[in-house]
């Protein structure tokens, strides 16, 4: 087949599955927004890669905002004319797209349904209902309209696709309630490349390079904004200031990381250590080189999100500190796994104290480290999940 594959952040299991569709004789071409401040797979070819495998890096020209409604909305519009014209570009027999905002997946489907093109709409969270509480907080009326406005375009997108990949069970009483005809939703879990990202040992070459102390690390990587409460990793910091215990690593871009950093020179916080985001092919070593993976997962997230760090934390073979809604299904993976320490996103005091129990407690960490690489191992086999969606997105 002849397959657009498009995934709007260019996340590393996208990337992966590309690959090996190419790999299995298929025509694929991988786009994505380089205009986003993220952390994605390696999206230019390798030496190993099939002839049939391309990428094309969709650039608006400047980094979409993470604030400023306006400004945004007008992107991802420009964004979603630009992807539409990528598919009448390569003219494929289907598309995959996922991690899309709303006003873009909509167009992309629309068009697709104009030419007869078979359209695989592949849902990793609600965006609508999303938004629809960020904003009716921000905005109470106009919030309220702008988010149903974003609800209606997902509603219609679900309804005018040909099938719908879902990333977990919970989705499919949602869709079903809105109509959608369960013949047609597909429940294919998420994973992390487990090729790429081996356990490796916490003294390596990257944390060499970086002169990392002899103490136990915590370490985050992955999307920080102001929404994520970077004040839990504040507080982590002051905790191991005082203990003298260990240090914090947070490797990210954005707001939440510079008001991080400027926290650090005003209180003089020793214990923190913040770092851009590391090339792909270094991302073993820098999970690696931690005694405990931080998570954080804001309460207006959706309840279906699974944010991709926490799987490809999985396969780092380490315990996992989360600050996550209890019925998000991150936490009910770590929790259910055995993989580490969950609280709510505000209970900093609680966040600290689970902290406090994994820093005290090699063995915990141990054997939360040992579940969390032993579910990775069971479920991200590659080879199936390819052949899943090769059931799927055939006519």
């Amino acid at each position: 087949m002849r397959i657009l594959l498009h995934d709007y952040v260019g996340y590393p299991y996208a990337v992966q599955l590309s690959r090996h569709l190419a790999a299995r004789g298929h025509e694929v071409l991988l786009a994505y927004c380089s205009s986003t401040q993220n952390p994605r797979g390696i999206v230019e070819r390798l030496p190993e890669d099939a002839p049939t495998l391309a990428f094309e890096a969709i650039d608006l020209g400047e980094m979409i905002p993470k604030h400023g409604l306006i400004k945004r909305l007008r992107m991802e519009i420009a964004y979603g004319k630009r992807l539409v014209d990528v598919c009448e570009r390569f003219q494929p027999e289907v598309v995959i797209s996922g991690n899309t905002p709303s006003i873009p997946q909509h167009r992309l489907v629309r068009r697709c349904r104009r030419r007869k093109i078979r359209h695989i709409f592949w849902v990793q969270d609600i965006y609508g209902m999303a938004a629809l509480k960020i904003l009716q907080r921000k905005m109470p009326i106009l919030g309220h309209l702008i988010g149903n406005f974003f609800l209606m375009l997902d509603r219609r997108s679900a309804f005018q696709s040909d099938a719908l990949v879902v990333i977990a069970e919970n989705f499919v009483p949602l869709y079903k309630q809105w109509g959608v005809d369960p013949k047609k939703i597909h429940v294919v879990h998420n994973w992390s490349v487990l090729e790429d990202l081996p356990v490796r040992p916490r003294e390596n070459a990257w944390s060499a390079k970086q002169d990392l102390g002899s103490g136990k690390r915590f370490l985050y990587t992955g999307t920080l904004s102001m929404k994520h409460n970077p004040a839990l990793l504040l507080a982590l910091t002051k905790m191991l200031d005082e203990s003298g215990e260990g240090q914090l690593i947070v490797v990210s871009e954005g707001s939440g990381i510079e008001w991080l950093q400027r926290e650090k020179k005003i209180q003089n916080l020793r214990s923190l250590q913040c770092m851009c985001f590391q090339p792909f092919e270094e991302v073993a070593e820098v999970m690696g080189s931690a005694d405990v993976l931080v998570a954080v997962l804001e309460h207006d997230a959706g309840i279906f999100s699974v944010p991709s760090k926490v799987l490809s934390y999985m396969c780092a073979g380490r315990a996992i500190l989360g600050a996550m809604p209890s019925d998000n299904l991150a936490t009910q993976l770590i929790t259910g796994q055995g993989a580490g320490r969950v609280v709510d996103p505000e209970d900093i005091q609680g966040f600290c104290a689970a902290a406090q129990e994994l820093l005290k407690s090699p063995d915990v960490r141990n054997k939360c480290g040992e579940a969390a690489r032993k579910f990775a191992e069971e479920n991200f086999d590659i080879d199936r999940i390819v052949s899943r969606f090769e059931e799927i997105l055939a006519p």
